[in-house]
């Protein structure tokens, strides 16, 4: 009697352990779309017989049914991490490639609207001025060319400003960002932390906390270590940015424009406020184009363009009135100034025309002579080796590579980080074919468990009703 009863809880075990899995299958299920969610499985072992000591020997033994052990997430802390490292790098490439193709595209080059071709017009200008030295028409037509070619200049400078700028107010939200990704990593670590310890089912906040862990890997790169409490660090650059239930937070800093000169920075605001050490993400791309301009060339991809753009307009400047001081006005001045410069602003957005008509041109020789050599050796300047042509020409050729090595790297990187996040889901991420299967053996086990119950229930009425009641009359 007393191992019938035990059926019933043998019985009972089966179906519990059936309905939990059939409810998890059933979550599984729901949350097949919901981005982050890592299936879960109820693990169950068998209940082993107890045995006392009258019933010691060899003789085997009925189990007492089935345990559920709790409910597993099914992730792997490898594949987590390898997701991590090629999101940093994705976002890190990805910055570049955007703003070194916006940089480009903005040169206009080749095309009508380039600088190139302007600066071709202009000198045209002036081999047509060497030939008609008396034509009001021929000298209207340079000094227009003239005004296209600084007014290209002093877009161009002005677009690399206001790109420079909206970096700066990204990699500004970024850093936000960054701060309230880790402050609410240090709040799950407490709420995990307290849930494991009670027994309970943390699951769903370990979803919530990789995915900004993996939102941290984007912005700043960062790597996790997980703690035996159930807790994770976050560092990044090998410094711990969350401890635990403790975050720390990172402060922009240094250059606010793009004229500063000053580098931006990203420091810690606590302990020694050191720079952090970033190891890839977004904010250490945009970081990266930030960057001062450099002698060499090596600066910031913005800051070398501005540079690019003062180079040619203090060329051009330089090199027409040193040829144009050679000449004469018709008013027999000499010595004139063709451009300008506006101190207290950068060259190329300062460059500007003097004349306003043929009388402050100097294209006659030193005796007064329409000769037109004055403005042929200019028109000839535009050939020449340190031509402001040749420095435009070599500048965009180099955010042209720059620009289409970020894109391939972009793309690579993307493409490592697809494979990265498809080895993942291959383990974490729901199958809806294995997960109806599942549902139907489960669904199978509760039927099943529920037969045995029946069966015994059967036979207790059997039992207890029945037996010794014959020959009563």
């Amino acid at each position: 009697m007393v191992s019938t009863f035990g059926s019933l809880a043998t019985a009972y075990s089966g179906l519990s352990a059936a309905r939990a899995g059939i409810e998890v299958t059933g979550q599984n299920i729901a949350n097949a779309g919901t981005a982050g969610y890592t299936r879960q499985r109820v693990t169950q072992s068998s209940v082993p017989a107890v045995q006392t000591g009258f019933m010691r020997g060899t003789a085997a033994l009925a189990g007492q049914g089935v345990s559920i052990d709790g409910i597993a997430r099914l992730g792997s802390m490898t594949l987590d991490a390898g997701v991590r490292s090629a999101t940093g790098s994705s976002a890190y490439a990805t910055s570049r490639a955007t703003a070194l193709d916006q940089l480009e595209s903005g040169l206009h080059e080749p095309g009508a609207d380039g600088l190139a071709t302007k600066l071709d017009t202009m000198w045209s200008a002036w081999s047509d001025l060497s030939a008609h030295t008396d034509d009001p028409g021929a000298s209207t037509a340079l000094i227009g060319a003239a005004g296209t070619v600084a007014a290209a200049l002093s877009s161009g400078s002005k677009a690399v400003d206001a790109q420079w700028t909206g970096v700066r107010a990204t990699v500004a939200g970024q850093v936000t960002q960054l701060n309230d990704a880790a402050k609410q990593v240090a709040d799950l670590n407490g709420r995990i932390r307290t849930t494991v310890a009670g027994g309970g089912n943390a699951n769903e906040l370990m979803d919530q906390r990789d995915q900004l862990t993996e939102q941290i890997a984007a912005l700043a790169g960062g790597t996790t270590r997980t703690n035996a409490d159930g807790t994770v660090d976050v560092l990044v650059g090998g410094n711990p940015l969350v401890q635990g239930t403790d975050a720390r937070s990172v402060a922009l800093g240094g250059g606010t424009r793009l004229g500063d000169g000053a580098a931006v920075t990203l420091t810690w605001t606590s302990g020694s406020q050191s720079a952090v050490a970033l190891g890839g993400g977004s904010i250490a791309g945009n970081v990266s184009l930030l960057a001062p301009a450099a002698a060499n060339g090596t600066g910031g991809a913005l800051a070398q363009a501005s540079a690019a753009y003062d180079r040619v307009a203090t060329a051009l400047a330089t090199q027409v009135n040193a040829a144009h001081h050679a000449g004469t006005t018709p008013a027999g001045s000499t010595g004139v100034d063709f451009f300008a410069l506006t101190a207290g602003v950068p060259a190329a957005q300062g460059l500007t025309v003097l004349p306003t008509d043929a009388a402050g041109i100097a294209t006659r020789n030193a005796a007064g002579d329409h000769d037109g050599s004055v403005a042929d050796a200019i028109g000839q300047l535009g050939s020449a080796v340190d031509a402001p042509d040749a420095s435009w020409a070599t500048f965009v050729a180099g955010v042209g590579t720059a620009s289409r090595s970020a894109t391939s790297e972009a793309t690579l990187s993307g493409l490592a980080l697809t494979n990265a996040r498809t080895q993942q889901q291959s383990g974490a991420g729901v199958d809806l074919d294995e997960e109806n299967v599942n549902l139907l053996s489960y669904q199978h086990a509760y039927q099943g468990a529920a037969r045995v119950l029946t069966a015994v229930d059967e036979m207790l009425d059997t039992l207890i009703n029945r037996v010794g009641l014959v020959g009563r009359g």
